[in-house]
């Protein structure tokens, strides 16, 4: 596996170092959440945004990779597969979103958003099928008060994030498709939040409702 995040990691580096030299010296260097460009600046300016998504890349693979370590609840270590897989799939998107930028770069005509945004529902779904797998730890999951305290409330928890997450994500994926900038802006934000607000909510629900079984 980590000869395949080495290779995903390294393509967006192959295709800057190959697109590079045939970018005009003013670039998009910024673009809004409805995929314009809002800012233009030299290529060597561009060259930041880039670099910056391998090293992000790489620092959350290894995190990841060698969580079971630094971990203070000892529970990675029981699904280090799981953590495996998730930081290989991170990777993956990161290196889309990166080629992505890359590319839009060169070809001003590219509607960037009707790629990134629905690659983001791919990963929201990605990340739903796997919360089920993920065990109590400090560093990834729905990590509220409450699911930090029971792994009953953990395990409840994540069951019902990863339906939430995984139906979303599909649905972003679909919906960022077909709807125009603007609109799909509303939409992906709307959802995102809700999407991140329902697990929380659930696990002080759960939470509440246990503690007040166990005082009966």
């Amino acid at each position: 596996m980590d000869g395949t995040a080495l290779v995903v990691w390294l393509l967006p580096a192959v295709f800057l170092w190959i697109i590079f030299p045939t970018l005009p010296q003013t670039v998009p260097v910024h673009y809004g959440l409805n995929g314009t460009v809002d800012r233009y600046g030299s290529r060597d300016e561009f060259l930041i945004g880039p670099l910056i998504l391998i090293g992000v890349s790489a620092l959350v693979y290894l995190l990841l990779k060698f969580l079971p370590a630094i971990d203070p609840k000892k529970q990675i270590k029981y699904g280090e597969g799981t953590f495996q897989r998730l930081a290989l799939g991170l990777v993956v998107f990161l290196a889309i979103l990166n080629i992505a930028i890359i590319y839009a770069t060169v070809h001003r005509g590219f509607q960037i958003d009707k790629l990134i945004f629905p690659v983001i529902g791919l990963l929201f779904a990605f990340l739903g099928n796997m919360m089920n797998s993920i065990k109590p730890n400090y560093f990834a999951g729905i990590r509220t008060p409450w699911t930090l305290e029971s792994e009953d409330n953990w395990r409840a928890t994540h069951r019902l994030a990863g339906k939430i997450w995984f139906t979303g994500g599909i649905i972003i994926t679909i919906v960022m498709l077909f709807l125009p900038a603007q609109a799909g802006a509303i939409f992906f934000t709307s959802a995102v939040i809700v999407m991140a607000f329902i697990p929380v909510i659930y696990s002080f629900v759960y939470f509440k409702k246990h503690q007040v079984n166990q005082n009966l």
